[in-house]
C-alpha cells in the first residue's frame, strides 16, 4: 500500500546518542543507586520509559513515584550535559525530511523519551516544523514493544497504519512497529542487522541517510 507518513523514532534513529544514554544510566544506577550492572546488562535493559526501566532493574513500586521522577530528569540532565556538544542528525537525515515534506508525506516522532528530551533534540536542532505530530513517553500507557506509541502517531496524523513506514534502531522499537501492523526501516547505530531476525516487517536496514531517496519508499 502507498505509504502517506513516516513516524521516527528519535534517539538512535534520528540522532547517534545511545553511547551517552548508556553512560548517563550507568552513573545513575551504579554510583548513584548501586546497582552493580555491567556495561552490556545496562545497555540490554534501556529501552521503555525510564520509570520502566527502573521498575525492571529493581522491582515494581521498588522507589516511591517523585523519587522516580527526579532520577529520571537527574538521568536526562547528565545525558543532555554529555551529548549537547555532540548533537546533530545523523548524516543526511535533514535532506531527507526536507525531502518527504516537499513530496507531502506526513512525519511524525514516536518515542520513549520524556518531552524534556526531545525537546532538547528538537529546539536546538531547530527541526520541529517538519513533524505533524509527536508522542513521547508521556503520551502512551505502555510504551515499545506494545504498538501504542506508532497507533497514537498514525491517528494524531490521520492516517491508516499500514499508510505508516517507521524508522527505527533497535529491535523493541521494530516489534512495536510490528505489532502495529506497520512496516520499518532499521537504522544499524546501535544494533546489527542479526539482532532483527525475528521481525518480519523490516523494509531494509541503513547506516545512514545519505543515499536514501523517501519517493522510493512509497
Amino acid at each position: 500500500m502507498h505509504k502517506k507518513a513516516f513516524l521516527f523514532d528519535l534517539n538512535g534513529t534520528m540522532i547517534d546518542d545511545m553511547e551517552y544514554h548508556v553512560v548517563a544510566w550507568s552513573d545513575i544506577l551504579n554510583n548513584d543507586l548501586k546497582a552493580g550492572l555491567s556495561y552490556n546488562e545496562v545497555k540490554s535493559q534501556m529501552y521503555g520509559k525510564n520509570d520502566e526501566v527502573l521498575a525492571r532493574i529493581f522491582g515494581e513500586g521498588y522507589f516511591p513515584a517523585q523519587q522516580v521522577r527526579e532520577l529520571s530528569v537527574e538521568k536526562e540532565r547528565r545525558y543532555q550535559r554529555a551529548y549537547l556538544p555532540q548533537l546533530r542528525l545523523i548524516h543526511g537525515l535533514h535532506e531527507f525530511l526536507a525531502q518527504a515534506k516537499e513530496l507531502g508525506i506526513q512525519l511524525a516522532i514516536g518515542s520513549a523519551a520524556i518531552p524534556f528530551n526531545i525537546d532538547f533534540v528538537l529546539d536546538n536542532l531547530n527541526i520541529r516544523e517538519y513533524f505533524g505530530a509527536i508522542v513521547s513517553a508521556d503520551d502512551v500507557d505502555i510504551s515499545k514493544p506494545h504498538p501504542e506509541t506508532y497507533l497514537k502517531c498514525a491517528a494524531q496524523l490521520g492516517v491508516a497504519p499500514s499508510e505508516c513506514l517507521v524508522f527505527e534502531d533497535a529491535p523493541k522499537g521494530v516489534e512495536a512497529a510490528m505489532n502495529a501492523g506497520m512496516q520499518a526501516v532499521v537504522i544499524t547505530t546501535m544494533h546489527k542487522a542479526g539482532e532483527f531476525a525475528a521481525y518480519n516487517n523490516i523494509q531494509c536496514f541503513i547506516e545512514n541517510y545519505a543515499a536514501l531517496n523517501p519517493a522510493q519508499l512509497l
